[in-house]
């Protein structure tokens, strides 16, 4: 009997069928599927459970934006203005970018995976491992610098494995617009820099130094931070001061380089160690991952120096993914002959992770989150000491009580004679406090807040002499050096939230007015 062949448009049918198939079960609809998981589960999940400490205080800045701010570069102020003028101030328009950045860090790091040679099995592992890091779903939960860290790090990691791929030195200059807005983000990818740099001196790749494209690039770079710079020569150098108090004060937890290694593993995700050093382990000694070995010197030397400047454990975060694709990579190629590795590598990834969702995104209710992080045996790693006063990540519970503050001192304020409110400040200890204030004070007809902190001492005491004020939290005996009446008004403060304190109201200053003492209020840490 003959075969029956179909016809031509049948056959066209099938081809594109086919055709169709391919492009749903692509590497990239792969990575997309991925990417737009992650974006979903942020968006989902992005009103819970309030407003984050810094998220306030960038509120803040956003209302009074300049080219520098006491603790931090001028970008995450602009992109939290252009926020609130397009998607508003809530939760869902907060946490849009930073969902939106995950879901691009995702598909960065499997275009790494690309042009290391990857498959589709590589880039989607590698698009599946940075979807699965802990810090950075916790980082995306938040309006944070340090969700765009990542996407800036490895966006020059990808500029310079292309230039390795081509021998295209022009795309330094694309290198130096990314290292530009970097510095406009966050002041520590100086030390991927100095990283790159050092890279460049121990590989082959050092031949970039004598073209002038890197250069170029440089100064690019340079031109870009530019504004930053001068701002901060002309108000003396607000950072540095900055950084020498956190450090005079002691209020970062240090650790050994063990204890370093471990917070490491546990911030990437346990069963992500292996993928990174793997991918470690193929850019310094395999036959093909040799060529890019200067990723490989990047993360060491980025290691290191975080260990040397005893950095807190997420500093050195950014730099991972590039790791994450190399090792998708190695673990594609070892799966060779090995059918079984590709499943078991998915499956082990997925399920080891699953355990930590509720760290990473904040699913359940407190008391069962609370439950389930009891019965897991996990306790939350702290790198300031003030995040020890909580059972609760430092994460989850710094955006529990603002609200609830800013009613308490409202209640006091209101019960203030008519003639005497418009005198009486509303001081905050930090910029968590004010910023509360500055935020949900309209509602209860509260003006806004003044505050010595970082960089609420720039903005000033306003109008404000100090003949009445509402201090937050301090203590009564220090209040009555500056204060003849000091009474406790109220109190703040919710189960499991770090900030907890007194109201104090306060009136009949000894002999000094805040226009004269603000300078001596100053605080920086």
């Amino acid at each position: 009997m003959a075969d029956i062949q179909p016809t031509a448009g049948e056959g066209t049918v099938v081809a594109d069928n086919a055709g169709r198939h391919r492009v749903f079960t692509s590497s990239t609809a792969v990575v997309w599927y991925i990417a737009a998981a992650i974006f979903l589960a942020h968006m989902l999940t992005a009103a819970r459970y309030g407003y984050f400490r810094d998220e306030l205080y960038y509120l803040a800045c956003a209302r009074h934006l300049a080219f520098g701010y006491v603790d931090q570069p001028p970008m995450i102020a602009l992109l939290t203005w252009l926020t609130v003028h397009t998607l508003g101030t809530s939760l869902v328009a907060l946490h849009f970018l930073p969902a939106l950045a995950s879901a691009a860090i995702v598909r960065l790091t499997a275009l790494i995976a690309r042009e290391f040679e990857g498959g589709r099995f590589a880039q989607g592992l590698s698009a599946l491992s940075v979807a699965l890091v802990a810090v950075y779903a916790i980082t995306a939960h938040m309006l944070t610098m340090n969700v765009f860290e990542p996407l800036l790090w490895m966006g020059c990691a990808y500029l310079i494995v292309r230039i390795i791929k081509t021998g295209n030195q022009r795309l330094w200059l694309w290198f130096g617009v990314l290292a530009g807005l970097g510095l406009e983000n966050k002041y520590s990818i100086g030390v991927f820099g100095f990283a790159v740099v050092a890279g460049l001196l121990l590989t082959k790749e050092r031949k970039a130094l004598l073209t002038p494209w890197i250069w170029l690039g440089g100064a690019i770079a340079f031109a870009i931070f530019l504004p930053n710079l001068i701002w901060n020569i002309q108000h003396h150098w607000p950072f540095i001061q900055l950084m020498h108090d956190i450090r005079a004060g002691g209020r970062d937890i240090r650790r050994g380089p063990v204890a370093y290694l471990k917070e490491q593993i546990l911030m990437m995700t346990p069963l992500n160690f292996p993928i990174w050093l793997a991918g470690l382990l193929f850019l310094f000694f395999s036959r093909d991952g040799k060529r890019y070995r200067i990723l490989g010197w990047i993360f060491l030397i980025v290691l290191a120096t975080m260990m040397v400047l005893n950095g807190k454990d997420y500093y050195s975060a950014p730099v991972y993914p590039m790791l994450l694709a190399a090792g998708a990579v190695a673990i594609e190629r070892a799966s060779h002959g090995r059918r079984w590795l590709k499943p078991v590598a998915v499956a082990v990834l997925i399920a080891g992770t699953a355990p930590l969702l509720p760290m990473m995104f904040p699913v359940l209710p407190l008391e069962t989150y609370l439950h389930y992080q009891e019965e897991l045996g996990f306790a939350p790693p702290a790198t300031e000491k003030s995040h020890l006063r909580s059972p609760l990540p430092q994460y989850y519970s710094d955006e529990l009580g603002w609200r609830q503050m800013t009613a308490a001192v409202a209640r006091v304020y209101n019960s203030l004679p008519p003639e005497e409110r418009a005198p009486t400040a509303i001081f905050g200890q930090n910029y968590g406090e004010a910023g509360a204030i500055d935020f949900f004070g309209a509602q209860y007809g509260l003006p806004k807040a003044i505050s010595a902190h970082q960089n609420y001492y720039f903005w000033g005491p306003r109008e404000y002499t100090g003949a009445s004020m509402i201090v937050l939290g301090d203590s009564r005996a220090r209040l009555e050096q500056f204060f003849r009446q000091v009474t406790l008004a109220g109190s703040f403060g919710r189960p499991y939230a770090l900030e907890q304190g007194s109201i104090w109201l306060c009136r009949g200053p000894r002999g000094w007015n805040l226009q004269q003492i603000w300078p001596r209020l100053k605080n920086w840490d």
